[in-house]
């Protein structure tokens, strides 16, 4: 039997293979391959599907999270609030502007920020809230927001794993004050390189935001505050211009890919399957269970961790799975310096021991599931 990788980008191309390999070769015979009007182009149909009046391209989505706390003035002296089960760029960029990221809890269902426990960490100094929308899942955004524009906090969406997600029926990226896309090749929307995005409501955001990118330069050569070289290349902004059209299509697909993982996971004991929060529309970047009941003939002492094990049998069995993330941020050398310890996040510390992502991607077959819930029984019974 064929294995089945984590995620498998080789079929996505061979549908659209034809499109892209056109618009490549124009960008390369155009000879313009920075800025120009291939990214223009794609910066207004991304803005457009947003749901914003701009859109602001860049080199990844870790730069577009570190431009928009730029454009806001966060640095030294700042606090800002997120999640400790996160890729680390979501709390790397808030250090980069010499502000401290703070840390809250998480629900142990969605695995986003825990809103019970949001307010009890704002402070005088707390200036924005960065809610991960995470493995597509989005932030309660009612919510988050009421309690930002209560006192008076940034609200910065880190949409990197999430677009096309929806809150109350509007996008991620059009309901906070910015909206800070990956274009990693992984994500549902993923250039052939890196890329990122700024979406934003504000025009004077926006031109600030291209004024950073460039070196702080509005005029060339001269320079008005210290910036950075963040651009997104032509070559990438025309692949993610011809992959957009294909996006509600991949992510609907994507939906039908959980629908299924759910109807098979529904009798297996000791597996807890994702679920959507209510009032929002996930995108499914990832499908990640929870591995629960640990067999009373297992010892963690002597065996390791349950969740690791399985995930090894699994492999052996030709199903290749994924762990996002294998240690909370508020536990990384980096940032023991805030002082955090084991028990400090409790709920996210259990998520990083049980947590394991299935093989998720728009072409997955029902048969290639029904191989990986196979591999995943036999491999929770050995």
């Amino acid at each position: 039997m064929k294995s089945i990788p984590p995620l498998d980008l080789t079929q996505q191309f061979q549908t659209i293979s034809a499109e892209v390999n056109a618009a490549v070769l124009a960008v390369l015979a155009s000879g313009q391959y920075i800025n120009g009007p291939v990214v223009q182009r794609f910066e207004q149909a991304f803005a457009q599907y947003i749901g914003t009046s701009d859109c602001v391209g860049c080199n990844s989505g870790t730069d577009a999270l570190y431009l928009a706390l730029r454009a806001y003035d966060i640095g030294a002296g700042d606090e800002v609030i997120t999640t400790p089960f996160t890729f680390i760029a979501s709390a790397e960029v808030v250090s980069m502007t010499g502000a401290t990221p703070v840390f809250v809890e998480v629900e142990p269902d969605t695995f986003n920020l825990d809103l019970d426990r949001l307010e009890a960490a704002i402070t005088p100094r707390t200036k924005a809230i960065i809610p991960v929308h995470l493995f597509g899942q989005p932030v309660d955004m009612t919510r988050l927001m009421a309690i930002a524009h209560s006192h008076n906090l940034l609200v910065i969406e880190d949409c990197a794993q999430a677009a096309g997600a929806e809150w109350a029926g509007q996008k991620v990226g059009s309901i906070g004050h910015v909206g800070c896309f990956s274009f990693f090749p992984t994500k549902n929307l993923g250039a052939c390189g890196d890329g990122g995005a700024v979406t934003t409501q504000d025009g004077a955001i926006a031109a600030r935001l291209r004024m950073l990118r460039e070196h702080g330069s509005r005029v060339r050569y001269y320079h008005d505050e210290v910036g950075m070289t963040s651009r997104l290349d032509a070559l990438q902004a025309a692949i993610l211009h011809i992959k957009l059209r294909y996006l509600d299509t991949w992510n609907a697909a994507r939906q039908a890919v959980a629908d299924r993982y759910s109807q098979l996971l529904q009798p297996v004991p000791g597996v807890i399957a994702p679920q959507p929060p209510s009032g929002g529309k996930s995108v499914w970047h990832q499908y990640t269970i929870r591995l629960t009941d640990i067999p009373a003939s297992f010892d963690p002492a002597t065996q390791g961790n349950y969740r690791d094990i399985v995930r090894q049998q699994m492999q052996q069995q030709g199903v290749n799975s994924m762990i996002y993330y294998p240690i909370p941020l508020h536990l990384q050398v980096v940032y023991a310096s805030l002082g955090h310890c084991a028990g400090s996040f409790p709920v996210v510390e259990q998520l990083c021991q049980d947590v394991l992502s299935l093989p998720m991607y728009p072409e997955l077959t029902a048969e290639q599931q029904e191989q990986v819930v196979y591999a995943l029984k036999d491999s929770l019974a050995a």
